[in-house]
């Protein structure tokens, strides 16, 4: 199957697999292009029949660090909401997508950035000082179903309870010791080992392998899917208020500084 060219991801044709680079800036952050382009992708590669898996990875000391404030800060209210609906989207069809997926967590992997791995059936995270986890809540974004169900999938519902609601980012050993990442390793050896852990699934039954995470994630789908008026209006209304906005335009005016510098 033909792909296109995409303008932040780097695709790299394996034996029978992919190797999927973020390619966005220094950090990868997350604006609506690239959430547009992996939803290509990861639509296209469903359909592909030589595809058998995929390696998701990030560039040396970030995955990804998350929503691109300063451009999201920017959108008019008609292209917040279609970011917020279209990125909620991706991470649901990537949860579904019936294909083994794995992460290479190359460096820090917080908010948006925690959410693309989650998605991940196995999960490889590099040594150092990283942070992953879902920090929305202090950066003044409300936290709609689906990023809970998501968390609780892999740490339980008590820790993604406390850790959602204190916006708690953790190293990649605590990571590991909770279940948010299954391997963690040296940071030039995250891409092997992803790769080495995806070619142990491609190994199997293919039929048997996708019919199995298919039946295990099943109750996972069903909980991501969501009425976006619904539960994800107040959160857009929130957005627009005045005090998220201050809040935001500060945060915005920080990253812009850091930048630039």
């Amino acid at each position: 199957m033909a792909y296109p060219s995409y303008q932040h991801l780097n695709i790299e044709q394996r034996d029978g697999y992919a190797v999927v680079q973020l390619d966005r800036g220094t950090a990868n952050a997350i604006e609506q292009t690239l959430v547009d382009e992996l939803a290509d992708w990861f639509e296209r590669a469903a359909a592909d029949d030589a595809l058998a898996g995929a390696v998701l990875t990030g560039k040396a000391r970030f995955f990804s660090a998350g929503l691109d404030l300063i451009s999201l800060y920017q959108y008019s209210a008609d292209e917040v909401a279609h970011f917020w609906e279209s990125f909620l989207d991706l991470i649901r069809s990537m949860v579904a997508w019936e294909k083994p997926l794995v992460a290479s967590i190359t460096g820090h992997a917080p908010a948006g950035g925690c959410l693309l791995a989650l998605s991940a059936d196995h999960r490889v995270m590099a040594e150092g000082k990283f942070s992953i986890g879902l920090n929305e809540v202090p950066v003044g974004i409300n936290v709609p179903p689906p990023i809970f169900e998501l968390y609780r999938f892999w740490i339980g519902t008590q820790k993604a309870y406390s850790m959602l609601l204190g916006g708690t980012l953790v190293g990649p050993q605590e990571a590991l010791d909770l279940g948010m990442v299954d391997a963690v390793c040296p940071e030039g050896e995250v891409l092997a080992q992803a790769e080495q852990q995806l070619q142990t699934y491609l190994a199997f039954d293919r039929v048997a392998w996708r019919r199995s995470k298919a039946f295990l994630r099943r109750q996972l789908v069903a909980d991501l899917a969501m009425d976006f008026k619904t539960d994800f209006g107040p959160a857009l209304d929130h957005w627009w208020s005045d005090e998220q906005r201050a809040r935001m335009g500060a945060l915005v005016e920080k990253l812009s500084g850091k930048a630039k510098g």
